[in-house]
């Protein structure tokens, strides 16, 4: 069985009407070109499959994208809530095929993605299960089943940046969610104690958010409902839940890529769209990165690069103060660095390189001995490191308490950084340069006038006596 569904339109192709069903049976097949070159923007669809015709219902799909930060187009099976896409085959691994992209459930059960000559690029690993047919259930789970209608496969297994309705995440799973062109990506965890929100950086982990279950109880499972996230222990019994702060029911859980901010969310009947009722976050200044690196959040809409001289220039939310402080000190000796306090400021983000029981000197030096440390923080809860210098907000100086935030700087120059340092060393240079000059023209008008002139009467003095001697 093979179709091949196309509809161009500016540079987007929707491939369209190729099933309306919620399943599928072994044998199926079904193919999307890619465009002979590489157009910016554009994004191919082959729904496959769907649940209901009252939005927002689930649908599926084959689904073909541009990547512009990679010059290629991706391969992946897709579900979507309504317009919002809530599970993808290629979250974590995108498949990069050539000519085309294939859909292929074999007839030993598996489900296969390809590209020409029948590179796989992602499969279900099923092949001699049983499996009859793929299904999209109404809960949004997108199932590989038998004959008996028992489940081989199930994309509620590999959880991406959403969480739906009646899904369950066990102690140990996860939410992720990357940034286009960044090393960096944010989750949202299980944890025996807690479920809490990180900012992943390398081998660097930074928690945001949590919440903890009272009494200190463990966590086995946590699983979503209509009426928000409900907490399990190993009993089944519940022992916390996240309430959403409106009637309507919870459709599904994310966590956001560009702020790190996890939400409920229902479906707004009025607006058609979905909409938060819940938010861990509720401040901008709040959020792991409300600015770039090096900047330091003022109020919910404007940024400061970070200033040693007591200038704090504003800058618009987002702004990049990236070129005010380098970060890259490993290679250089200890000696060619020092660690300068940056006054009233926090930072939302705790790292998991965390010491107990130290002074707030040698958390400073702790920092200095680590090349691929840059900032340090020390409070009442001990000394966190920092291998980027992010998730910085204004507080109140006398409101701090004992808290210390120190960067790690080139030594001897602490004071203004960046672009105010070369402005300022650039006027210190001209500066200098006019004094010269004025100091030159003075001392030129001072030998003009006491020696050249004093030369010039003494000379035409002498002539004169010599004219009347003459006489």
């Amino acid at each position: 069985m093979d179709f091949y569904c196309l509809t161009l339109a500016v540079l987007i192709y929707f491939f369209t009407g190729c099933a309306s069903k919620s399943d599928i049976p072994i044998g199926y097949r079904v193919k999307v070109p890619l465009p002979p070159e590489y157009n910016e923007g554009f994004i191919g669809k082959a729904f496959i499959m769907e649940t209901g015709n009252t939005e927002p219902y689930f649908k599926a799909a084959l689904s073909v994208e541009a990547i512009d930060n990679v010059g290629r187009y991706s391969c992946s099976l897709q579900v979507f809530l309504g317009d919002t896409k809530v599970w993808c085959s290629g979250h974590v691994s995108q498949f990069y095929p050539s000519q085309r992209c294939v859909l292929e459930l074999t007839e030993g059960g598996e489900l296969l993605l390809m590209g020409a000559r029948r590179r796989v690029g992602w499969r279900t690993k099923t092949s001699g299960q049983g499996v009859e047919r793929l299904q999209l259930l109404i809960t949004g789970n997108l199932v590989l089943t038998d004959a008996m209608n028992n489940i081989q496969w199930q994309s509620f297994d590999f959880p991406t940046d959403v969480m739906l309705w009646s899904q369950v995440l066990k102690t140990s799973a996860r939410l992720t969610s990357f940034s286009i062109n960044s090393s960096e990506f944010y989750s949202f965890e299980v944890q025996n104690k807690k479920i809490a929100l990180y900012l992943n950086y390398g081998t660097w982990k930074y928690s945001y958010w949590e919440f903890r279950p009272s009494r200190n109880q463990n966590i086995t499972f946590v699983k979503l409902g209509l009426t928000g996230l409900k907490i399990f222990s190993g009993r089944h019994q519940r022992i916390g839940q996240i309430l959403p702060t409106r009637y309507e029911p919870v459709r599904f859980l994310a966590l956001g890529n560009e702020t790190g901010n996890m939400g409920l969310y229902y479906y707004s009947l009025d607006k058609r769209k979905f909409e938060a009722s819940f938010q861990a976050l509720n401040e901008i200044c709040d959020l792991p990165q409300a600015c770039k690196a090096h900047g330091i959040c003022i109020t919910p809409n404007s940024c400061a690069c970070i200033q040693f001289s007591g200038s704090k220039e504003g800058h618009s939310l987002g702004s990049d103060c990236g070129d005010e402080l380098p970060d890259g000190f490993c290679g250089a000796g200890t000696g060619s660095v020092e660690m300068v306090e940056v006054e009233g400021v926090s930072n939302n983000l705790r790292s998991n390189i965390h010491i107990g029981n130290i002074s707030k000197e040698s958390c400073s030096s702790s920092c200095l001995a680590n090349c691929s440390c840059v900032a340090a923080l020390y409070s009442a809860g001990g000394c966190f490191l920092y291998g980027l210098i992010s998730g910085m907000k204004q507080v109140d100086p006398k409101g701090v308490g004992l808290s210390y935030y120190y960067v790690k700087v080139p030594k001897g120059n602490q004071r203004g950084h960046g672009k105010s340092s070369r402005v300022r060393n650039w006027l210190l240079v001209m500066g200098g340069i006019l004094d010269g000059l004025v100091l030159l023209v003075l001392g030129g008008f001072a030998f003009y006038y006491f020696v050249i002139r004093k030369r010039r009467k003494e000379s035409s003095s002498s002539d004169t006596n010599q004219s009347r001697g003459m006489s």
